[in-house]
């Protein structure tokens, strides 16, 4: 049920909101056009970090084949740092999970962009592979920053628009990977008109995308908040919030066997996104012979289609809601994902034309990343106790699949590039089946329908204990079991 808030309303305690609001004060409509806090703003800078992050993690596949030259990295070298630069967010994912529900989502992409800024300096330094694989390791400790990005979307945003919201701020911020293509080798070409040669060029093009996190993480802190009603600090002090954390908020992620079909399963929708992202550009560059520039903008498109395509994977999560309830998002998250592994697979098969491949990369790219927004358009509906750390699980799970697909088609088992290709959408295919085991007791799943006599207050409550209930600790699940 949505409230009866109206724009520009002033609501009790002064606050005053621009969008129309629910029960718990999160907007119940998107306007990605407006500014303002709390809602707008949070989206805002929540996309913005988590682009950030995608242009710092791989600029350095943007400019690899320079990197390659000037540091005599070899092939197993590259595969190492690909690896190490997805590596890198999975514990980080979930550790940003816990942090998250228990201090904000706010000081969780403050800490995070801000703290791997230095990283994103320091590869300028590199001298060696050693080196330059440490780098990426640590400059990969920003993807984190998309765990806190869905968290605080959630936080925003009604149930029925929660879907959109997440998918719009991740795909955005996903985006980050496409325009990195773009951006790294004009700036490397910028310095290298300048007069510094090119073994200094790359370096010095680093110190923008961190100076760009440097930013970010101070109008993050300065312009921002956690919720609707205030900061996590501020809510707790006054009592106004229940103190999260504690073991009863792990369990309630841990034990919930959804948790885990969706950690695995976007493994094989993000996680080959950040593998393709990775690999792209030197295959480009590599397969069809072009020089850097057109390699990177051609590379480039795949990352970029998530103006529209994870966006639209939302909209579509919301959409099938609407009309087919839970059952609707599983359906078209499998059909969707499963489709991504097929055109994955084909633009192994056409690696022969140039044409071919780019054609078939731009709706491989379409699949494969609605499949994303598809798959966060369930995550928030698995616990409401534990959202940020479900999501923490879930969006490692997706680094997991991106380190391991590098690793098994295209570091250590002597595919070509194709090769790699074709297996990793045999293996999406395969593994996005589970999808179809999901069952939500209160709406169905795949197969069947709802359990009679289950509600939503049924199905959230029992994630709190009698006491914990007692002490009115479960509001906000019952709020959210409310608008569900």
């Amino acid at each position: 049920m949505v409230s009866n808030v109206k724009e520009g309303l002033e609501m009790p305690g002064g606050t005053i909101f621009k969008l129309p609001v629910d029960t718990e004060h999160k907007a119940t409509i998107m306007r990605p056009w407006y500014f303002a806090r709390p809602h707008m703003s949070a989206f805002h800078l929540s996309w913005l970090a988590f682009f950030a992050a995608f242009v710092s993690t791989f600029a350095p596949a943007a400019l690899l084949p320079v990197i390659r030259d000037n540091l005599d990295l070899t092939k197993t070298d590259l595969g190492n740092a690909g690896i190490a630069a997805v590596c890198g967010a999975i514990a980080a994912r979930v550790g940003m999970g816990s942090f998250v529900d228990t201090y904000g989502p706010r000081f969780g992409i403050g800490l995070c962009i801000g703290l791997t800024a230095p990283a994103v300096y320091c590869i300028a330094l590199c001298s060696n592979a050693a080196g330059f694989i440490i780098s990426r390791l640590f400059i990969g400790f920003s993807l984190a920053t998309f765990v806190a990005c869905q968290f605080w979307c959630t936080s925003m945003f009604n149930t029925k628009v929660v879907g959109t919201a997440n998918a719009l701020a991740a795909g955005w911020g996903n985006m980050g990977g496409g325009f990195t293509g773009f951006l790294m080798p004009l700036v490397f070409d910028g310095i290298v008109h300048a007069g510094s040669p090119g073994f200094q060029a790359w370096r010095w093009a680093f110190f923008v995308p961190a100076s760009f996190q440097v930013l970010l993480t101070i109008c993050t802190m300065a312009l921002a908040q956690d919720l609707p009603d205030g900061n996590y600090a501020a809510l707790k002090k006054s009592g106004a919030m229940a103190k999260g954390g504690g073991w009863n908020t792990w369990k309630a992620a841990l034990f919930n066997y959804r948790t885990w079909v969706m950690t695995l399963c976007y493994g094989y929708c993000f996680g080959v996104e950040l593998t393709v992202d990775n690999v792209l550009p030197q295959y480009m560059y590599d397969q069809f012979h072009l020089d850097l520039h057109i390699a990177g903008v051609l590379a480039a498109i795949f990352g970029m289609m998530n103006l529209f395509s994870r966006p639209s994977g939302g909209w579509i999560s919301d959409f099938m809601s609407r009309k087919f309830g839970m059952r609707g998002r599983i359906w078209a998250l499998w059909t969707t994902q499963t489709l991504g592994g097929l055109f994955c697979l084909l633009m192994g098969l056409t690696s022969n034309s140039l044409g071919a491949t780019m054609a078939i990369l731009v709706i491989f790219s379409i699949f494969c990343q609605q499949s994303c927004g598809l798959a966060f358009g369930v995550v928030p509906f698995i616990s409401k106790r534990s959202t940020g750390l479900v999501s923490g699980f879930v969006g490692s799970g997706g680094n997991v699949g991106g380190a391991i697909t590098q690793a098994i088609f295209f570091t250590y088992t002597g595919l070509s590039t194709p090769q790699g290709f074709q297996w990793m959408g045999v293996m999406t295919m395969a593994v996005t089946t589970f999808y179809l085991t999901m069952y939500f007791p209160m709406w169905g799943g795949a197969f069947k329908g709802s359990k009679e006599g289950v509600s939503e207050e049924d199905y959230y409550m029992a994630e709190w204990t009698p006491e914990e209930r007692a002490a009115g600790l479960h509001s906000a699940s019952l709020k959210f079991a409310y608008e569900s």
